[in-house]
């Protein structure tokens, strides 16, 4: 059994190394196995075709949908004309503003990587012409985008509560988020003050009091789609699937209707976008199901647990182990399928530590939103410096001081179950 374990992990970090798509490595690393073990290869499409098969998935593409219908339509901009209002007249208040812009998009969207497209397309040309220098632009939204992961509604979330065994309430999850969300944002936020002063960045002009409330109100249309999907799910009246459709087809009556902002041409882009990602993640949630089921055989979750106790009793080291680990995996591999991977490695070791799942959710979110903005694969880093037009290089020095902020963040979100677990047992009786 030890051997056929060797063999799939073998082969995942063999095709991980030379480039394999993620989903093709997880699948053929499952179907060695399964041959290893003797078992008809057809067990493994049955487990890919069940992985594929739960209800609540549909929720994913309607959020993806939805995310790619604000970015098009016009409702990141309301979004960062309200953040401006509210902090742009701080030193360096475009950096605060993208923050700030960030937490209420991701709010929406769900998305890191729409988060960082939407906000960083209008922010960091805008904070290059004033003077800010593009390093601290990139920097400032590669890491305010993680909001979108933490903030819900979140289709990660969804991932998780699947890959945990779809025992965990979304809704948990949802409410969870927000505490960890708000505070990282809070860190980075004084940070991207922090480097404005000393750099002598410029404040913005304040725009009064009327401009604001104008502001407010026109993006109060768009804004309206996360008290839908948020409203619908806790107030029991529509489940998760029927929040995420209704939440899609208010932003396109938004966008359509409303703003005019929702062109033919972006209409079918943001159409495209969505199947593309959809597919991408249904087919890893199919693939890893099946290397999930080959792991469950081997044992390996009880093997972990007993390697990592055999280290230390001690639940503060052993947290701190799987911390280092999630974050070293983040920087090499996407985030969808290092949720389905790792969350049956790890989940029951905190479980045996004494950890509630849903904080650990929130762990698991930060620490591989994270991995989002880190080299070599960081895709939010990425895009963040596709806009900006400035090499990886040359952020990498500016960026470690926000690193610091989201470690801050996660570290209280580790060790203080409080500020994930208060508002769903104050709105849920979560646990009780």
């Amino acid at each position: 059994m030890e051997t056929g374990l060797i063999i799939i992990f073998a082969i995942f970090i063999a095709g991980i190394v030379t480039g394999l798509p993620v989903a093709f490595t997880l699948g053929v690393a499952a179907l060695v196995g399964f041959m290893w073990e003797d078992i008809n290869p057809a067990v493994a499409f049955q487990q890919m075709t069940a992985g594929m098969s739960i209800f609540s998935l549909l929720a994913i593409p309607f959020f993806i949908f939805a995310g790619e219908i604000m970015m098009h339509g016009g409702i990141a901009r309301r979004l960062i004309n309200v953040a401006s209002g509210f902090v742009g007249w701080m030193r360096g208040g475009l950096g605060v503003v993208d923050v700030t812009a960030s937490m209420l998009f991701g709010g929406i969207s769900g998305s890191a990587v729409a988060d960082a497209s939407a906000v960083g397309t209008l922010l960091i040309p805008a904070m290059k012409e004033k003077g800010y220098g593009t390093d601290y632009a990139v920097a400032v939204t590669a890491t305010s985008s993680i909001a979108g992961i933490m903030i819900p509604p979140s289709h990660n979330m969804i991932i998780y509560s699947l890959a945990a065994g779809g025992g965990i309430s979304v809704s948990a999850l949802f409410l969870a988020g927000i505490v960890p969300g708000v505070l990282m944002c809070l860190c980075l936020a004084t940070t991207a003050y922090i480097i404005a002063v000393k750099r002598g960045y410029p404040a913005e002009p304040w725009a009064g009091f009327r401009a604001l409330a104008w502001s407010f109100i026109d993006a109060l249309p768009g804004m309206m789609t996360a008290v839908i999907i948020l409203g619908g799910v806790l107030s029991g009246v529509f489940t998760v699937t029927e929040s995420a459709a209704f939440g899609a087809i208010w932003a396109v009556l938004v966008t359509l209707i409303v703003y005019r902002g929702l062109t033919w041409e972006n209409f079918k882009i943001s159409v495209a976008a969505s199947v593309r990602t959809t597919a991408i993640v249904m087919l890893l949630v199919g693939t890893a199901s099946a290397f999930a089921y080959l792991l469950a055989l081997y044992q390996f979750a009880d093997m972990l647990t007993a390697a990592m106790l055999s280290i230390s009793d001690n639940p503060i080291v052993i947290l701190l182990l799987i911390n280092v680990a999630l974050l070293l995996l983040g920087c090499v591999m996407d985030m969808a399928p290092l949720i389905l991977i790792t969350t049956p490695i790890f989940l029951p070791v905190v479980q045996s530590i004494g950890m509630d799942p849903v904080q650990f959710g929130m762990v698991m979110m930060m620490n591989l939103g994270m991995g989002l903005t880190t080299p070599p694969v960081g895709a939010v880093l990425f895009v963040g410096c596709a806009i900006g037009r400035i090499p990886i290089e040359h952020v990498l020095k500016t960026i470690v001081p926000f690193y610091c902020a989201i470690l801050l963040a996660l570290a209280l979100t580790t060790y203080w179950p409080a500020v994930s677990l208060t508002i769903p047992r104050l709105a849920l009786g979560y646990g009780s």
